[in-house]
């Protein structure tokens, strides 16, 4: 383990937001990832992020601070939990700036601190009780993005038992609000791409709230047409973003950790534009 079993007063850049799911003990959870002033990739659950009062709700990029210690039950070496659980207050702190005229080189200096080429290699340490669970991949090449279907509605024996739990946050005028439990996402999407040594396309689930937020606002926007709401998702995770010196934030599910024969998913990208140099050797 290459971090200490508590971190006190911990400060984490924030670059997950993995989509909410359900959870019969804690309601409603969503796991956060990023990087600890030193660089090195922490996760960070369980936190009932809509539940957490307005001032405490940060975004991607957002610095937060807190207390750690090292989640017990999860043997991956990045896991830690709030000391005090659902309970711990979060103080955000500052924010790494957005906008069409951000400068990306702030975000670089975490983001892409420690890449891996090749997939084969990230798995491989994974596997060999390194237990790495996150990190940044770079693609040979993006190959397509996929949308595929999915089930509706969570399963019934978990809205029945949510239905008996109350689920509240404060908003910014300070009121207590009951709040609606998550809405499934009815699609479900993937990267197909190659890595160093890969002699066919990997396909990969996009797991992140980025894309799950983009799909029920471009739906919105469409008026309610899902095939044009997915035009749009598409338009983004798509033709926009291989435009792009696109990156690949990768994570692995506990459960699917030892056994998956890859156990990453997608959980969120990094998409910086192009710099000059890299723009005339793309195009060669």
């Amino acid at each position: 383990m290459y971090l200490p079993e508590k971190i006190p007063k911990a400060k984490v850049l924030i670059t997950v937001k993995t989509y909410p799911n359900p959870s019969v003990k804690y309601d409603e959870l969503m796991c956060n990832a990023g990087f600890l002033e030193s660089g090195e990739w922490i996760r960070i659950y369980p936190i009932k992020f809509r539940a957490l009062p307005y001032a405490q709700q940060y975004k991607k990029y957002d610095w937060i601070q807190l207390d750690l210690v090292r989640k017990k039950k999860d043997f991956r070496q990045e896991s830690y939990m709030p000391e005090q659980g659902i309970d711990e207050k979060i103080k955000i702190l500052d924010k790494i700036g957005t906008g069409k005229k951000r400068d990306w080189s702030e975000r670089k200096t975490f983001a892409l601190r420690e890449v891996f080429v090749s997939m084969e290699d990230l798995i491989a340490l994974a596997k060999k009780r390194n237990w790495k669970s996150l990190a940044t991949v770079k693609p040979k090449e993006m190959v397509k993005f996929e949308i595929k279907e999915a089930e509706r509605e969570w399963k019934q024996s978990m809205r029945d038992r949510l239905r008996q739990l109350s689920l509240f946050d404060t908003d910014r005028d300070k009121q207590s609000r009951e709040l609606q439990i998550v809405r499934k996402l009815p699609y479900k999407y993937y990267y197909h791409f190659l890595t160093e040594g890969d002699y066919k396309p990997r396909r990969m689930m996009i797991g992140d709230w980025e894309i799950g937020a983009l799909y029920w606002n471009c739906l919105a926007q469409a008026e309610s047409d899902e095939i044009e709401a997915n035009k749009l998702v598409r338009q983004k995770y798509e033709t926009e973003f291989f435009k792009k010196d696109l990156h690949l934030f990768v994570g692995t599910t506990i459960a699917n950790h030892i056994k998956a024969p890859n156990p990453f998913i997608i959980i969120g990208v990094f998409y910086p534009p192009f710099i000059s140099h890299q723009l005339l050797s793309f195009n060669l």
